[in-house]
């Protein structure tokens, strides 16, 4: 019985583990999708221009499809309008009623058409995947009943951030409505790393519990909220580069960080500001961690990857913003917010044991 009970566990953290790695994938592809301005490669969803596989040549439209697709998105954009309304977003709706930039639809291409179906077949990959860890998580709700909870939750989640992607395509890529299905990205694989970690619990700890001060977690519950914030004032950053991208053609990059403005150097700033939170995480972890712990580990990525974020942020800054590199820092970004929830809950466990050893 309790071999079986392990294998159950074993299968689910396999799966939940491959789950939280293919929601980092689909960031990566999101990513690309956003610096290759392949965001309306699909006018429609969840079928791409009426199918199931896109089509590879403008001939295989009607000649007026672009009139077809902008009178399908304007429809759904009246009922997501209505929808908002109901709610109390009243200003919010009147924005996306009175947007003229919804009125633009883009001509057939099929690089960038692709580009956006990769995307959304690997969205329908995780979904499928996490629909085998809410099947799995059944079998260990015994044991602990929020791992099928949260596991169903996730599911409902991955529903809602693909509708919320649908809002997207049909509001042609709203600034801010591109910022909430990002932030719901990383809520998502926020909560399928504590799922992860959860399901640890169920089976014997071979790892070495340290008496943690609690001023450790402090400082990155801090550090966590200023990359949360960082992240935003990227996406704003984003924003402006779409805008300047747009009315110069696609040409002269070496132009765009200067006329950004503002926004450019309060992100740029916060960097230093955001390193040097986590400059003092880290001395804290170093010198409170056992080495080769799960901690002080997991902390040295975290420096690793905010260095290697800072770095990318510099190339883009100086090297008129590549387009290569617009993913990588996205996903950098992405990954240590990942990586700090990681920490959060190891060093969590540990206070919890001080504690409990007092």
């Amino acid at each position: 019985m309790k071999q079986l009970t392990n294998n159950s566990i074993d299968s689910f953290r396999r799966v939940s583990l491959i789950s939280v790695v293919a929601v980092y994938i689909l960031i990566l592809i999101g990513g690309v999708v956003r610096s290759s301005g392949s965001g309306m490669g699909c006018p429609d969803w969840p079928k791409c221009f009426g199918n199931l596989i896109p089509p590879t040549s403008v001939d295989q439209l009607p000649a007026n499809y672009q009139e077809i697709y902008l009178n399908k998105r304007l429809a759904k954009n009246e009922r997501f309008v209505a929808t908002l309304e109901k709610l109390g977003f009243s200003e919010k709706a009147k924005e996306i009623a009175n947007d003229k930039s919804i009125l633009v639809e883009e001509e057939f291409n099929p690089v960038k058409t692709w580009i956006e179906y990769v995307n959304r077949l690997v969205g329908v990959a995780i979904g499928l995947v996490i629909i085998l860890t809410v099947w799995k998580s059944f079998s260990l709700g015994k044991y602990d009943r929020w791992i099928p909870i949260l596991s169903t939750f996730n599911l409902i989640l991955v529903i809602f951030i693909g509708w919320i992607g649908s809002i997207v395509v049909s509001t042609n890529l709203l600034h801010w409505m591109i910022t909430f299905h990002m932030m719901l990205a990383l809520l998502l694989v926020s909560l399928l790393i504590y799922v992860y970690h959860r399901s640890g619990r169920l089976v014997k700890s071979k790892g070495v519990k340290m008496a943690v001060p609690r001023r450790i977690e402090l400082v990155l519950l801090i550090g966590i909220m200023l990359m949360l914030i960082q992240i935003v004032l990227g996406t704003q950053v984003r924003e402006h580069i779409d805008v300047i991208s747009s009315s110069l053609g696609d040409m002269l990059r070496d132009e765009w960080v200067g006329r950004i403005g503002i926004d450019f150097l309060i992100h740029r700033s916060f960097s230093i500001t955001l390193l040097g939170i986590h400059v003092l995480y880290f001395f804290w972890a170093f010198k409170y961690t056992l080495r080769r712990s799960q901690v002080n580990l997991w902390s040295q990525v975290l420096m690793i990857l905010i260095i290697l974020e800072i770095a990318t942020g510099i190339a883009m800054a100086y090297f008129g913003i590549p387009a290569f590199l617009q993913p990588i820092h996205l996903l950098l970004g992405s990954l240590i917010i990942g990586v700090q929830v990681v920490l959060l809950l190891e060093i969590r466990e540990n206070i919890q044991f001080r504690l409990n050893t007092n």
